[in-house]
């Protein structure tokens, strides 16, 4: 009879606040900021401070892991929409309120790093590592065309709304302007030294240090002179600028740099940038002819100055416009910025930050102070997990980091007590969850109060990093191994200590066992009757232990690298041991022998642990993979995928229904045992079908093709790309139409006999479902998602484009299909055009589609166009029964409060500058007088 199992799937992660590979974004209401996690988008209530929502791809749809982390995020400036890009190309559109993905786009061949709505929020741009910019309708969810150009990434986006232009960035140190009418860039544009531009008026940073600005909005007289160099603003860091962003309102804009700060300057109006020109024009003209007077000649500087400004008007540059006026420090690198949609009354704006170490932190931006209103930081460790820990009772989870100590809840993932603490190497919670133990790679043991969240004791322990700590079975104890190459044996008692009110746990050395080589770690049977030690020298020592002394039992030899992981299984017949040389041991503990080795992860295997009372067991590798085994059969059985980087610790819960494992991408993950029932043999195979469906995306990029050269002026190319779900699709298609093709031909077949009077009862195929042929063929149609569908007719050989052809006339009497069918047929003229135009049998189809598809897509014209024209008037009865009037008088008020704001600061600065002209020639009549 064929065993069978239980599945284990992934059903929580928790522990990272945002992550380092993609950026951080304010939704459009400016309440909620969107943060990358992993694979998942955090979405956190500014003002709370709490992540009320994530939005993470189905595990069912898409396979997890480091091909699914998010590396771009947009929200749409019109609705809750969210678009989504991830390390595996894909693009997802989010409903950030119902937390339901809406679609998902296939386009790119790299990891997404750059999206960007236009204004309406109808369209969506995207760039990627391929180099390649491609242009979505969001509405018809599909691709538009794909901008080829570019010779190294893509790092930002613009739309230029007045001229209809795309501005993309790439590390290629180019910037092109793509018309999106003509699909291709300007070919005499000019090059810039370009690391990023930003969303409104295109403030470029380049490799120099220097923030160029470029004026999108000036008038051009070629259509091609879409940007003119503005200048240049020197700044004080010589860090690489890395993002430049402005606010909402344009009057601020924040400089990020590749390092700690961020420059934020404050973009003054054309009336204040006018002033301050003509000031520095006339300081410039004091100062000329104070040269004048004594007769020193003039510097280049002051040259340029001068073929710049002619006679009393002043030419306005950058450092007129912009004015520096906070710096912003962080306490880390930081990796993203974003600016708050909503101007808060008490400062300018609201700058939010994402850091390296796993944190958020918000600041306030004001006229004269910087001042951090917010950090999100409890929720998440600041570094990567080294070990995690399981209550007896499975109710508490502790993890152990570089600087930290954290208690979760395992159940929610909920972060229940944050401890200060060295770096922790591994920990032990003992029974009734009240103390638990840390050791630290200094030599020490901390002891962590858990009700209280406080390290009440720290005791030098060893002189060495503890590296393991093991509990004793049914004792009040627990055993270290360090690299001082000592294993020390511990007693605790809960006991008052002299001078103290309460009663304390205290920790005391009941014996030391001496080693010649480091520890790696220390098991103890469940029994207590053998203590294993693994040491640095690659062997594994078993000893007997008795009440006062111990004896050598067995030496395990085998392993290539040091043991860095082990464990004893429930009945203490088995012990299991990991290794950096990437191999799984199983031996027998009666006489030692190896039952199995195992080829286990493609790196260092660093934890391993028995399901307890059975032979399964799981282990975890650097490999960021977590596998199920069978000890007795010697067997694979499951892998787990989910992790972003290096798995560093395991826990698996006392009855087996759930494991928790951490991970040096911070984050922690909870798998749990389902209901469902696998079998050894259906999981092979769906490696086997994994692995070829690898191969099959890897073939579809041939490296050894030689690159194609781009024109100067860049290409256009289809947006999607071929995948699996593409290949499928054709199938779909050419199946559809040979059952369709049979059941014609029985039709006719069967009139043919009732024409020559044997009349029959015609049987439809119940393969049709009850549908026509033609409708039946539609039906295989409307199953495929719209973004697949030019790539899958890219696939349909010839003969069936032609068998698709006759179809179309049946589906254009639906006025819903119009917009399908001429799609179709564009790109089967397109693909198939030199053979449709040789082969006589196409041309009655093509002729009869000519008349067919004019008048369908006039009519869909002319209805859309009333509709459009119906909705208008509506719009315009509604606003005309609203408060229309008193919104205008609302605005006008506002301009005119404006106005007369500008008019004050004018006549302030007028009477400033008269004081000084006053002040200044009493001071000139009081040196003629004196003579001094």
């Amino acid at each position: 009879m064929v065993k069978s199992y239980l599945r284990y799937e992934p059903a929580l992660s928790f522990g990272v606040i945002v992550s380092v590979e993609g950026n951080i974004a304010y939704d459009s209401s400016g309440k909620h900021l969107l943060t990358p996690a992993l694979e998942k988008v955090g979405v956190w209530h500014v003002r709370q401070g709490i992540c009320t929502k994530t939005l993470a791809p189905s595990t069912s749809s898409s396979r997890s892991g480091p091909s699914l982390a998010v590396t771009a995020i947009t929200p749409s400036p019109s609705s809750s929409l969210v678009a989504v890009g991830y390390a595996d190309g894909s693009i997802r559109i989010w409903d950030s309120e119902k937390g339901t993905c809406e679609t998902t786009l296939n386009g790119h061949k790299g990891a997404v790093t750059v999206l960007r709505y236009n204004k309406p929020g109808a369209l969506l741009a995207s760039g990627s590592k391929d180099n390649d910019v491609i242009l979505w309708d969001v509405v018809g969810e599909t691709g538009l065309f794909r901008l080829r150009g570019h010779r190294d990434q893509v790092t930002d986006l613009v739309f230029l709304e007045s001229t209809k232009k795309l501005v993309s960035s790439s590390k290629d140190k180019f910037l092109r302007v793509w018309d999106l009418e003509t699909q291709h860039s300007d070919p005499e544009i000019r090059f810039y030294t370009v690391k990023h531009d930003s969303d409104n008026r295109q403030a470029i940073s380049n490799e120099k240090g220097a923030v160029s600005v470029n004026n999108g909005d000036m008038p051009a007289q070629n259509k091609w002179e879409v940007l003119k160099l503005f200048g240049e603003i020197k700044r004080q860091s010589k860090d690489r600028v890395a993002t430049v962003r402005f606010n909402k309102s344009g009057s601020l804009l924040a400089c990020q740099v590749a390092g700690k700060t961020v420059d934020i300057f404050h973009v003054l109006e054309d009336v204040l940038a006018s002033r301050k020109a003509k000031r520095r024009l006339h300081r410039k003209k004091e100062k000329k002819s104070a040269k004048g007077a004594l007769g020193t000649t003039e510097s280049k500087e002051d040259t340029k100055h001068a073929f710049e400004e002619d006679g009393n008007t002043p030419t306005i540059t950058v450092s007129d416009v912009f004015k520096h006026l906070q710096t912003v420090r962080a306490g880390k690198k930081i990796c993203s910025i974003s600016f708050s949609p909503i101007t808060p009354k008490s400062s300018l704006a609201t700058l939010a930050l994402s850091l390296n170490n796993n944190l958020l932190e918000f600041y306030s931006i004001e006229s004269s102070t910087t001042t951090k209103t917010l950090a999100i930081e409890l929720q998440g460790h600041r570094s990567d997990v080294r070990s995690v820990t399981l209550s007896s009772d499975n109710t508490l989870l502790m993890s152990t980091s570089h600087n930290a100590v954290k208690i979760w809840n395992p159940s929610t993932g909920s972060c229940l007590r944050t401890i200060d603490s060295d770096y922790g190497l591994c920990g032990l919670i003992i029974p009734q969850n009240k103390y638990a133990f840390v050791g630290t790679k200094s030599g020490k043991i901390e002891v962590i109060d858990i009700g209280s969240g406080t390290c009440i004791d720290t005791m030098e322990a060893h002189g060495g990093s503890v590296r393991s700590i093991a509990a004793l079975p049914n004792e009040n104890g627990f055993v270290t191994g360090s690299a001082d190459h000592d294993v020390k044996f511990w007693e605790y008692q809960i006991k008052q200590k002299p001078g103290q009110d309460l009663k304390n746990l205290v920790l005391s050395n009941a014996r030391t066992m001496k080693m010649n080589d480091d520890v790696l770690v220390v098991a103890v049977s469940p029994d207590a009757k053998y203590i294993a030690v693994a040491l640095l020298d690659c062997t594994v020592k078993v000893k007997f232990f008795f009440l006062d002394s111990f004896k050598f039992f067995l030496s395990l030899y085998g392993h290539k690298l040091p043991v860095l992981c082990m464990d004893v299984s429930s009945d203490g017949d088995l012990i299991v041991t990991g290794s950096a040389d990437k191999n799984l041991k199983i031996w027998g503990l009666d006489f030692g022998n190896c039952h199995k080795s195992l080829f286990a992860h493609a790196d260092s295997v660093m934890a391993v642990q028995f399901v307890r009372n059975t032979h399964y067991m799981f282990s975890v590798g650097k490999d960021r993979l977590v596998k199920y085994w069978d000890a007795d059969k010697f067997e694979l059985l499951l892998t787990l995928e989910g992790h972003h980087a290096d798995v560093w610790g395991l826990a698996v819960s006392s009855r087996g229904d759930f494991l928790v494992t951490g991970s040096h991408d911070r984050s922690l993950h909870r798998w749990d045992r389902t209901e469902e029932p696998f079998f050894i043999e259906e999981e092979k195979e769906k490696r086997l079908e994994e692995m070829f469906e690898a191969d099959i995306e890897n073939a579809f990029e041939n490296k050894h093709v030689p690159r194609e050269e781009l024109p100067e002026e860049g290409a256009v190319a289809l947006a999607g790309k071929k995948t699996q779900e593409t290949l499928t699709a054709t199938d779909l298609i050419i199946d559809a139409l040979d059952v369709a093709e049979v059941e014609l031909q029985r039709i006719a077949e069967h009139q043919e006999e009732n024409t020559t009077g044997n009349v029959t009862e015609y049987q439809p195929n119940v393969v049709m479902l009850g549908l026509s042929p033609s409708n039946y063929v539609l039906r295989a149609f409307t199953n495929i998602h719209t973004n697949d569908l030019e790539q899958a007719l890219l696939a349909l050989p010839f003969s069936d484009g032609l068998k698709l052809l006759s179809y179309f006339k049946d589906w254009t009497s639906n006025p819903d299909k119009v917009e399908l069918v001429c799609r179709v047929t564009t790109v089967l003229l397109q693909t198939h055009y030199n053979q449709l135009v040789t082969t006589p049998a196409a041309r009655p189809v093509l002729t009869l589609l000519k008349d067919i598809l004019y008048e369908r897509v006039k009519e869909s014209k002319d209805t859309l166009g009333f509709n459009l024209a119906a909705m208008d008037h509506l719009k315009q009865l509604m606003a005309s029964r609203s408060d229309a009037l008193f919104r205008d008088a609302k605005a006008k008020l506002l301009e005119i409060r404006s106005q007369q704001s500008k008019r004050l600061e004018a006549r302030t600065d007028t009477k400033e500058e008269k004081r000084r002209k006053k002040k200044k020639k009493t001071s000139s009549d009081m040196h003629s007088l004196t003579g001094f």
